[in-house]
């Protein structure tokens, strides 16, 4: 009994097809954990602004809220107008390849300001740098 190799034309088009699609799959690799990483830091951000807005708005230091409990690198607003405390925290999202763009996050919260005396002037200010707050 003979053997009987079926040579066709398909002989290493896997291969051709995996050289082809493996680049598009680390990519797409890449730019998934680059969104989770995003998505991680924006809900640091916003607890951080939520926190700080609430301590502000009570009369406690918010500075010291922001600085602890904001990503490395963000920036840090709060601006009081009127009965209102606005915390504005901007951080940057680190992507996974050097070619990709960065992404910036921004978190806003509002709180009402209860009564008592005012003892931050807005100012902004960079978590972890050297600006004012940091």
């Amino acid at each position: 009994m003979r053997r009987c190799r079926w040579a066709g034309r398909d002989r290493g088009s896997f291969t051709a097809e995996l050289a082809a699609g493996l680049p598009a799959l680390l990519l797409l690799l890449f730019v998934g954990l680059t969104a989770v990483d995003a998505v991680g830091t924006k809900g640091t951000a916003l607890h951080a602004a939520r926190e700080a807005a609430v301590a502000v708005s009570r009369g406690a230091d918010g500075w010291a809220v922001a600085r602890a409990l904001a990503p490395p690198g963000a920036r840090v607003s709060i601006d009081k107008d009127g009965q209102r405390v606005r915390v504005t925290v901007r951080a940057p999202v680190r992507g996974l390849g050097t070619r990709i763009p960065r992404l910036t996050v921004t978190a806003t919260t509002v709180a009402a300001v209860e009564p008592g005396p005012e003892l931050f002037p807005p100012v902004e200010a960079v978590v972890g740098g050297s600006g004012v707050g940091g």
